[in-house]
This record gives C-alpha cells, sequence and structure tokens, in this order.
C-alpha cells in the first residue's frame, strides 16, 4: 500500500515544482484588495464606503493611491463596532449586507479574553479561500520528508463540534463544523475522528470515544490545540497502559497545531512520543486562513497573500495602543511593503466573507519580509505594561519555557495579572502544573529570564515594579474554570494575561475552592 503514498508524495513534489515564482507581497495584495472592492462594491458597505472611487485610484500612477483612498474612505472596525453597524443585519437575513448575496453560516468565537460570543460571518468564497490556502499546506509536505506511508493513514483533527445549530436565517457552530461540510470526498477515508464523534458537544465524552476507537485507526498526522492534543494523549497511553503514543500509532509523524505557542508544551508533550515528530504551524482563525509554515527549517509562517485577505498593519506601540490594549484614534497604518523586519504590528484584515479593515486583536512580526513570513508575538490585549514594563505574551512563553528546562519539570499553564503594591505595582502569576514545584524559586527563575528578555521590565523591576510572585496550582484548576466558562476543549486557549471581569472571575473562582 505504501506505493499509494509514493505516488501521492511523487505528485505533490512535482505540482510543488511546477508552480510559478511568486509575485512580491505588494503587488499580489493590491490585486487582491481590488478583487475584494470590485466584489463588494454593490453592497450596502461598498456604497456608504464609496468602494467605486478606491477602485479609480488603482490605476493611478502613483502606486499607493488606492491604499491611501482605501484609508481616507473606509474605518478601522473592531468587532462590536463591526457587528453594531454592520452584521447585524446579516445575521437578520439582510442581503448585500457586507459581501454579495446572503450569509448562510456564523463562526462563533469568544477568542481569549472576551466573555461575549462573536458571531464572525462565513462566506461561500471564504470556506473556498480557506480550502484554497489549505491545499497550499498540504502542497508544502514534501518539504518534511516524511515517509511515503505517511499519506495514506488516518488524520485526525480535535476540533470543537462539528454539529452546527440552525437559527432560521443561518447556521452557526464552530468554524471546524462549517468547513467540515466542505470536506473533499477524497479525505473522508482518511479523516478522523469521524462525522459521529467530531459532532459531539460534550467535549469529555468526545474524549472518551476517541480514545476507545483509538486502537483501530492508523494516525500519521493529528491537528489541534497543544493543550487538549496533550491531554487526549495521556488519557490514550493511561487507558491502553502503555508507555507512549507510538504504541498505538506507530505511524504517527505529523504533528500540526496552531493558535498558541507550543514551546511551553513542548517538553512535556514530547516525552509522551517514542520518536520525534515533525511539527507544522498554522495560523487558522475564524476570519480566515492567515499564515502557515511551508517548510520545516522556516522559522515562522507564510501568509496567505492571494486568498481572499487583504492585511494591514498598526506598529503596536504605545503610539498607537493604550496601556489598556485599545487603539487610540487616527493610528498609523502600514501596508505589506511598508512594514519591518524585527517590530510587532497588530493585524488589520479585509476578507471575502464582509470584513473590513477589522482589528483581530492578535500581534504578529515579520522574520521575513520579502518571503511575508511572520511569528505570532501575542494580542493586543494580552500584554501587561502598567508602568512601561511592556511584557509580552512572547517573553512570557520564552521565560516558561527555559524555566522548564531548568527544573525538568512541565508547566502546562501559566496566566499573569497586573496588581497594585502600595502605590506602584507588581505581578501576579499563576502557574500550573503537575510536578513537584516551589513557588518561589519558579518566579525568580522566571524573573530571571524576563530581566535578560526584556529590557523595559528591567528598567523597570528597579522602580515602579516592586514585586513578582507566583501561586503554583494543578494543570486541572486552569481546565475547571475554562468548563465553569463553558470554553472547555476545541480551540479554546487559556488567557495569558488576566485583566477586569476575566481575573475577577478566577480570584473569585480560586477563593471558592480555597486555593
Amino acid at each position: 500500500m505504501a506505493l499509494l503514498g509514493a505516488l501521492l508524495k511523487k505528485g505533490l513534489a512535482i505540482r510543488k515544482r511546477a508552480e510559478r515564482k511568486p509575485k512580491p507581497p505588494f503587488v499580489l495584495q493590491k490585486k487582491e484588495l481590488n478583487k475584494l472592492l470590485f466584489k463588494a462594491q454593490d453592497t450596502a458597505f461598498g456604497r456608504a464606503y464609496q468602494f467605486d472611487k478606491i477602485i479609480d485610484s488603482m490605476y493611478d500612477a502613483d502606486p499607493h493611491k488606492f491604499y491611501e483612498e482605501y484609508t481616507k474612505r473606509v474605518p478601522i472596525f473592531t468587532y462590536n463596532e463591526m457587528f453594531t453597524k454592520w452584521w447585524h443585519r446579516a445575521l437578520e437575513g439582510q442581503e448585500d449586507v457586507c459581501w454579495p448575496g446572503k450569509t448562510m453560516y456564523f463562526a462563533l468565537s469568544s477568542g481569549t479574553s472576551e466573555a461575549a460570543t462573536k458571531h464572525i460571518p462565513i462566506t461561500k468564497a471564504m470556506t473556498k479561500a480557506i480550502q484554497k490556502t489549505s491545499i497550499q499546506q498540504i502542497l508544502s509536505l514534501p518539504s518534511y520528508n516524511v515517509p511515503n506511508e505517511a499519506f495514506e493513514k488516518g488524520v485526525l483533527m480535535l476540533g470543537g463540534s462539528t454539529k452546527l445549530t440552525y437559527k432560521g436565517p443561518y447556521f452557526e457552530g464552530d468554524l471546524s463544523g462549517i468547513q467540515a461540510k466542505q470536506l473533499p470526498f477524497w479525505f473522508q477515508s482518511f479523516y478522523k475522528p469521524g462525522k459521529q464523534i467530531a459532532e459531539n458537544q460534550n467535549w469529555a465524552k468526545k474524549l472518551d470515544e476517541i480514545t476507545l476507537q483509538a486502537k483501530d485507526w492508523d494516525i500519521s498526522v493529528i491537528v489541534g490545540v497543544p493543550a487538549w492534543i496533550q491531554l487526549l494523549m495521556e488519557k490514550i497511553i493511561a487507558h491502553y497502559n502503555v508507555k507512549t503514543i507510538h504504541d498505538i500509532w506507530p505511524n504517527l509523524t505529523i504533528y500540526t497545531h496552531g493558535g498558541v505557542s507550543f514551546e511551553p508544551y513542548k517538553k512535556g508533550f514530547e516525552s509522551l512520543l517514542a520518536k520525534p515528530l515533525q511539527y507544522m504551524e498554522t495560523y487558522l482563525a475564524s476570519e480566515g486562513f492567515i499564515a502557515y509554515q511551508a517548510r520545516p527549517e522556516d522559522k515562522g509562517m507564510s501568509m496567505s497573500l492571494g486568498s481572499g485577505i487583504f492585511f494591514e498593519f498598526i506598529p503596536f506601540t504605545d503610539d498607537n495602543f493604550n496601556a489598556d490594549g485599545d487603539l487610540v484614534s487616527n493610528p498609523q497604518t502600514l501596508m505589506i511593503d511598508q512594514v519591518e523586519e524585527g517590530k510587532d504590528y497588530a493585524l488589520l484584515l479585509s476578507t471575502c466573507a464582509g470584513t473590513w479593515r477589522y482589528m483581530i486583536g492578535d500581534v504578529i512580526r515579520f522574520i521575513d519580509k520579502e518571503k511575508a513570513e511572520i511569528v505570532i508575538t501575542g494580542r493586543t490585549k494580552h500584554y501587561i505594561s502598567m508602568c512601561g514594563e511592556h511584557l509580552s505574551v512572547e517573553n512570557m512563553n520564552k521565560a516558561i519555557q527555559l524555566t522548564n528546562e531548568d527544573f525538568n519539570i512541565d508547566i502546562r499553564e501559566f496566566a499573569v495579572a497586573g496588581v497594585p503594591h502600595g502605590n506602584l505595582f507588581a505581578h501576579q502569576w499563576y502557574i500550573g502544573t503537575d510536578d513537584e514545584a516551589n513557588a518561589d524559586e519558579l518566579i525568580q527563575k522566571i524573573d530571571k529570564y524576563l530581566n535578560v528578555l526584556n529590557d523595559d521590565y528591567r528598567v523597570e523591576r528597579q522602580h515602579a515594579l516592586r514585586d513578582v510572585s507566583a501561586k503554583v496550582l494543578p494543570t486541572s484548576v486552569f481546565y475547571d474554570f475554562m468548563r465553569m466558562r463553558g470554553k472547555e476543549g476545541g480551540q479554546n486557549k487559556f488567557p495569558r494575561v488576566l485583566k477586569k471581569q476575566i481575573l475577577a472571575d478566577w480570584e473569585q473562582f480560586l477563593k471558592d475552592r480555597n486555593l
């Protein structure tokens, strides 16, 4: 049967080599915006913001005139602004609101910092765009030098429930459920856990069912958020009383992850393996398939520049964002040819789902501008700068990874809150591990690494940031809190920075459990 895998692998490699040399990112993005504007110019949104005038400027002698017109005519939108002014009309069944036709699907998303559920429109055009980028990612597989047999084994995709709820004018549910409706027929025989289990809305029962079926599957690829994949693998190993997941799935070769940094999980994750895996990072959000890792040696992900998304970038600085991560009035925005490597930017998206200059909330950094390769460094709301320390999730992840290695423990989850310290400030860490660990020793090590990783942090530790402390908790406490908030499993992640209401809820949760 390896013959099939060899043929597939060879076909992918030939097709990849046959692809034309890509055009410069600026050219691709200008073309993409032109297509989006042309398609949506007769929608209510397009008429309101005079898309026809912006389209005319595409042919101006000044190659950046179109972007000047676009930013002048179309404001930046947060979710609440977009929904209140426009998307609610599509949710009510109106046609031609922000994208031609009627929007039949809405992905439910709440991110990691918002309490209210968001309804993100998913159009037919967006579904096709996600499929297009998925195919591009598949075409990159020969670069990973995986065995031929891996191309004919099962692919386990662990996400939220694929069951959609009919709400009259539309269907709503997890993005994975919407996309599952569009899976190509040839992929059905590879896809696990299969339709029946995937539709289960009870996360605990879903994991139980997958565990019972695991011995009958030959899995070569697993896809999902690190915390939940690790939890599932531990459950399977314990159930069958084996040493590693490879005792059940000997052909497991590739792990595709996204949504959260893998580094803090890597040590514990790899303890469940008998042999190394190839890791492939993806950046798939409810708003679109933004980027994916094209080659194993790449340190970043290649942006999807020609698949239904036009990107803009807001320098993530104090000039554009306040201490709470909220956007100031009239922030600076840039196109892809105007960014610089090594600097952080908040993302704006305009897409074929009727999303226009929409701030997704993620912060990225270019590591190769020419190839449009990026890494995710955090979220606009998920950093702490109470007194100018500018502590990012990227800093936190690295400090936790190094601390894991120093103490030879597995810190599975963590979160940080900025709190008052008299008239000054302090950071309170919550660290989730099931290993023996001393809170004082851990926080001293974390603080030491943050002083090295972040110059602003080091300065403020001598001045306004007067204390850092830690509380060590069992990992289950973090997952129990997520379950209480209805955010267990799927693409849900524990927030790395706790602020405002979620911090109050977390503190009350711990108090109720005498922790």
